[in-house]
């Protein structure tokens, strides 16, 4: 079984849309796509040359096509993007230009691709994809989060924790904050959520 790992980052309140340019994506209005960029510094660079070592990739179609429209022809910036396997889920797109490109139609065709091996040995990474990590943790197949949290709030945008969370508990397995207050955390699935009364 491979596990599937959703890259994230995020804002206090949770927002992840565009985070990464101001066209990125624009929907609903949205208008503040490249938050990221000031809050960037030689720790994050670091922590992200290693999370974007070569690994099979869970995208949905939007976030497919905003990489299949740049990482082509920028891949010195991502070691082996483009000869990892892309499993892109979608009900309309059927086909790429992008090489190692493979479509899935639905939720059962995510879980066989979970439950089968790996040719290259990798997990799964899922970035960007919102609606997809929304499906994803609704069916419990989400084992590890790496998130970045970013020290602002933005209100409006798609976030990361909205329709479809159920409750599930998860371990911090690492931990860094960059010298301008971003907290990177790493974490996996751990069971049910417990609860009880403090101090009884």
């Amino acid at each position: 079984m491979r596990k599937i790992i959703v890259l994230s980052f995020i804002t206090l309140d949770g927002v992840m849309q565009s985070p990464g340019g101001p066209e990125e994506d624009t929907s609903g209005g949205f208008k503040y796509g490249g938050w990221v960029a000031p809050y960037f510094d030689d720790v994050a660079d670091k922590v992200m040359e290693k999370q974007m070592k070569p690994s099979d990739l869970l995208l949905g179609r939007k976030t497919f096509e905003i990489f299949a429209s740049y990482w082509p022809e920028h891949a010195n910036n991502w070691q082996g993007i483009n000869d990892v396997t892309k499993y892109v889920v979608s009900k309309t797109m059927k086909k790429s230009d992008w090489k190692n490109s493979v479509f899935l139609k639905s939720l059962a065709d995510i879980k066989k691709l979970k439950n089968s091996p790996a040719k290259s040995g990798t997990d799964i990474q899922v970035h960007g994809s919102g609606k997809l990590i929304q499906t994803l943790l609704e069916n419990d197949l989400v084992d590890e989060l790496w998130l970045k949290i970013f020290p602002l709030t933005l209100g409006k945008g798609k976030k990361l924790f909205e329709n479809g969370t159920i409750p599930a508990a998860f371990t911090l397995t690492e931990s860094t904050v960059t010298t301008t207050g971003v907290i990177i955390a790493n974490y996996k699935r751990a069971g049910k959520v417990k609860t009880g009364t403090i101090g009884a």
